[in-house]
């Protein structure tokens, strides 16, 4: 991997302030707004669901879920590690953060500052890839969430393909078959992945159920 292929791959799991991450967020906000909103819809959130996202990114998919909650019983969360998209989602968000509708939190996957058993849905959208250990994150969103709530994933298979073609992604965990191993093995259950077309778009969705037994 060349320094320009690096750069961007770690500016896509971990956008900064700069030049850089500004094309980056640019980049997402057009590229991942349709992954987000359908990822939103899958999860059949209802108005008082307590949702987290998990690497919200420039917030499009936050913004898109806090339209279906009902405050205070409905409550949305986010976490990401990236202080440039905290800053921007932040900013995207004010006024549900001012209410206390939506929290964000700056921090890993692998340490989500929620209670046990608390989250009925969780969604990411091309996400897992960047995480630095898949089964410790995956072992932390399965203590957060409830028993029986539902984990939905969205992404796009050919897109990854293509970006993995240009010499990006190298040094990360992308295709889904061992992420959805490592769910199975951390407490999930029913895990699949299915086809979706949406307005003559194709992607993939990645969905889980949280056995707590």
């Amino acid at each position: 991997m060349n320094r320009l292929t690096k750069r961007l791959t770690q500016q896509l799991g971990k956008p900064s302030q700069g030049l850089w991450g500004w094309l980056v967020n640019r980049y997402l906000e057009k590229k991942n707004r349709f992954l987000e909103v359908n990822a939103v819809k899958l999860c059949n959130i209802q108005p008082e669901s307590v949702v987290l996202e998990v690497g919200f990114g420039p917030g499009l998919g936050l913004q898109e879920a806090a339209k279906r909650i009902t405050y205070p019983k409905g409550k949305l969360y986010g976490v990401d590690y990236s202080d440039y998209m905290h800053s921007v989602t932040s900013r995207r968000l004010q006024a549900d953060i001012r209410t206390g509708k939506v929290t964000l939190f700056l921090g890993s996957v692998e340490h989500i500052p929620l209670e046990d058993n608390v989250v009925d849905r969780v969604f990411h959208c091309n996400c897992y890839y960047f995480w630095p250990n898949q089964r410790a994150g995956s072992k932390e969103i399965h203590r957060v969430m409830k028993p029986g709530g539902m984990m939905v994933t969205t992404l796009n298979l050919d897109t990854l393909k293509m970006i993995t073609a240009a010499g990006l992604l190298k040094d990360t965990h992308w295709p889904p078959e061992p992420y959805m191993a490592v769910l199975r093995d951390t407490g999930f259950v029913d895990v699949r992945m299915e086809d979706k077309q949406v307005d003559g778009k194709s992607f993939q969705a990645i969905f889980a159920t949280a056995n707590k037994h």
